[in-house]
């Protein structure tokens, strides 16, 4: 009984040691991905902003701008390819002051690749419903689980361009380590629009007629990202945005800020961050580094008590047996006499 309980100890034992390479290197590699259903709401803050009153027709400045950014994942979107996530993303940008008033509203819809967060063109990607953009290197995730100190290309959706996110430093956000990256966005022209503009709102002579201007964007933004995860976890945007005549003589701001995500939204994006390295951090780390632990537990408990069960038996009395001189005793060895004789 003993010996074939040590021998069940030995093959639970090999089990165990067997799956923990096959959860660590095979299993991890399924789980950890981008949840396909995601709902995220950030809130971004920028005091002393400026931006252009359309309603009023006047310059706003000293005001504190807010920008409601979420992101909602469509599961019915990748076409039964669970490889690829879909998410939308709609930013309102409004006067504190005046909730009720939108300034801009903002949307975008990308799709990427689940383990390597790499855009994909797929599921009616679009910027402002303008599907015929193509999409390349980054958008809202790092790689998962898997952020190096490193450049990234990341697509920006104002400018419709691939830009450069260049790693800077390692800092603390609330306790947390994150690694901090930064993108340049250049100046870049976004939009012909198709109405004059009074040239002494250019700064321009009241005496000139109006003039025709393009739309120009610019920024400088800067994350902080869980490298547990690569889900940013802090958001800086500074933004100027502005229309300028085509000799770049007349130029009016249009909105300049310069938005940060508030303590409150960093602790959310912080607690969901937690969250998603507990469950990677589980499948990598956690139950491989147990199920080796057990393994060699079970292994040595299987080997002890198959030993143990060989020395019970060594010391274990021995059955009499009735000799051929009718006692009870060990087996007299066979004499010469009651040998058979074998004739030639």
């Amino acid at each position: 009984m003993r010996r074939n309980i040590g021998l069940l100890l030995v093959v639970l034992g090999a089990f165990f040691l067997a799956l923990a390479p096959l959860v660590k290197f095979y299993v991890a590699e399924q789980l950890v991905v981008a949840p396909l259903n995601r709902y995220q709401r950030t809130s971004l803050e920028a005091p002393n902003a400026t931006y252009f009153d359309m309603a009023t027709l006047k310059l706003r400045q000293g005001v504190t701008l807010v920008a409601e950014n979420t992101v909602r994942g469509d599961v019915r979107a990748n076409a039964g390819n669970d490889a690829i996530a879909v998410w939308d993303s709609s930013t309102n940008i409004f006067d504190k002051a005046h909730p009720d008033k939108m300034i801009e509203v903002q949307g975008y819809r990308i799709a990427f690749d689940r383990r390597s967060s790499r855009l994909v063109d797929c599921c009616g990607t679009n910027i402002g419903g303008d599907t015929n953009v193509r999409m390349t290197g980054y958008g809202l995730l790092f790689p998962l689980a898997n952020v190096e100190k490193k450049t990234y290309p990341f697509f920006d959706m104002t400018t419709r361009q691939e830009v450069p996110m260049r790693f800077e430093a390692v800092e603390e956000v609330q306790g947390v380590t994150a690694y901090k990256f930064t993108r340049q966005v250049p100046v870049t022209k976004t939009q012909k629009v198709d109405f004059k503009m009074p040239a002494d709102w250019l700064g321009l002579s009241k005496k000139l007629p109006a003039q025709k201007i393009d739309r120009y964007f610019e920024s400088t933004i800067t994350q902080w990202v869980d490298p547990r995860t690569g889900v940013p976890i802090k958001v800086r945007q500074a933004i100027h945005s502005f229309v300028q005549t085509p000799d770049g003589k007349g130029k009016m701001t249009v909105a300049q800020a310069d938005l940060r995500t508030t303590a409150a939204g960093e602790k959310s994006l912080i607690s969901q961050a937690d969250s998603s390295a507990l469950q990677i951090a589980a499948v990598r780390t956690y139950v491989p580094l147990g199920s080796l632990f057990l393994g060699v537990i079970l292994l040595l408990l299987g080997a002890i008590v198959g030993v143990l069960a060989d020395r019970h038996a060594a010391r274990a009395p021995k059955t009499p047996v009735r000799r051929s001189d009718g006692k009870f005793g060990e087996a007299a060895p066979p004499h010469a006499s009651d040998q058979p004789v074998r004739h030639p």
